[in-house]
């Protein structure tokens, strides 16, 4: 009888030993119960700031990451008023064929080989730099649901991605996070799948994880993310538009779902993968607002990759604060962008 084909490295610490090890301070969990708080009064409606969940698309290094978010809390002063950021730190990467740059958790270093021990060791450190440094609590991508544990007391966000969203674990987990948990369009964009995902994340739920039986009460801040798709021919195309939203807004209509909320991510299949193109779709979902009480209601937030300098560059390169994954807004446009936010939402 043949025997499973895997090496083991190396065993990983629990979740509660990472913890132990590098805990958070008293002042850090203060910061993230007034945070997730405020986070959860935009999608109840009790707070009717605009959300915005800003940053690279993937954390490569801890220095770029840094600079950025401290520029970004200086931004956020400005604007607080109307727009509450939740930062991405995104640590782990979708890649579509299973090859590739994976992400901060696989390769602390993009120059060197895979190290998980040191990679859940160097995401840790970056979300608590990231609290410690800007009073930022930040977002993350549920890319593998029992690694949700390592910064369950960092996070105020949690995005289930396309690929993911139909996976079952990261329905049930979404479940018992505590946080908000968006989950995108499929990437071929059946809305009844998402609508399907934001359902099994809101209903009460009784699985194994981490070697436990657990149960949830469900999670009534599970919500939808518009980010686009491809169709049988490769073609990307928007689903942020006006009818988009009203037609999610009847999907709503149809559920008896808590909190009915979409963020619309204005990068991936809905810009086309050309950066450039966030500003003029985050302008439009603003436009699309105004015009509609309903949609007003419904659309909580925009999804914007943004990072110190324009465009991307392969891993292992060398411009400092350009992303190694999908290209981004550079630094100044993104702070004009969020200006002109700002003022189009206290027209």
């Amino acid at each position: 009888m043949a025997e499973m084909q895997m090496k083991h490295v190396q065993e990983l610490p629990t979740p509660e030993e990472l913890k132990k090890q590098f805990p958070v301070t008293k002042e850090i969990a203060a910061v993230k119960e007034k945070r997730d708080q405020e986070i959860q009064d935009i999608f109840t409606g009790k707070d009717d700031r605009f959300l915005l969940i800003i940053g690279p698309c993937s954390a490569d290094r801890e220095d770029a990451v840094l600079e950025y978010m401290t520029r970004l809390a200086k931004l956020q002063e400005k604007v607080r008023d109307r727009i509450l950021m939740i930062p991405r730190v995104y640590t782990n990467k979708p890649r579509t064929k299973g090859i590739g740059y994976k992400g901060m958790l696989h390769q602390p270093d993009p120059a060197k080989g895979e190290d998980m021990l040191a990679g859940i060791i160097s995401i840790r450190q970056l979300h608590t730099d990231v609290v410690r440094e800007t009073g930022f609590t930040c977002a993350e991508e549920m890319l593998y649901p029992e690694n949700h544990a390592y910064l369950s007391d960092l996070l105020s966000y949690v995005a289930v991605g396309a690929r993911s969203v139909e996976d079952q674990q990261h329905r049930l987990v979404a479940s018992g996070i505590g946080i908000p948990a968006g989950m995108k369009n499929p990437t071929g964009g059946d809305v009844s799948v998402m609508m399907n995902s934001i359902t099994a994340s809101q209903s009460a739920q009784t699985f194994i994880y981490r070697g436990w039986e657990v149960e949830t009460e469900g999670n009534a801040f599970a919500h939808a993310i518009l980010r686009g798709y491809v169709d049988k021919f490769g073609r990307s195309h928007p689903n942020y538009h006006y009818e988009d939203l009203q037609n999610l807004l009847e999907e709503y209509h149809k559920t008896d779902l808590k909190n009915p909320a979409v963020i619309v991510d204005c990068n991936h299949n809905n810009s086309g993968k050309q950066f450039a193109e966030q500003i003029r779709i985050a302008l439009d979902v603003l436009h699309s607002r105004r015009h509609s009480d309903d949609i007003r209601n419904l659309v909580k937030g925009l999804m914007i990759e943004s990072y110190l300098i324009d465009g991307n560059q392969q891993p292992g390169g060398d411009v400092y604060g350009q992303s190694i994954t999908d290209a981004c807004l550079g630094w100044e446009k993104s702070e004009k962008l969020v200006l002109e936010l700002a003022d189009e939402l206290g027209r």
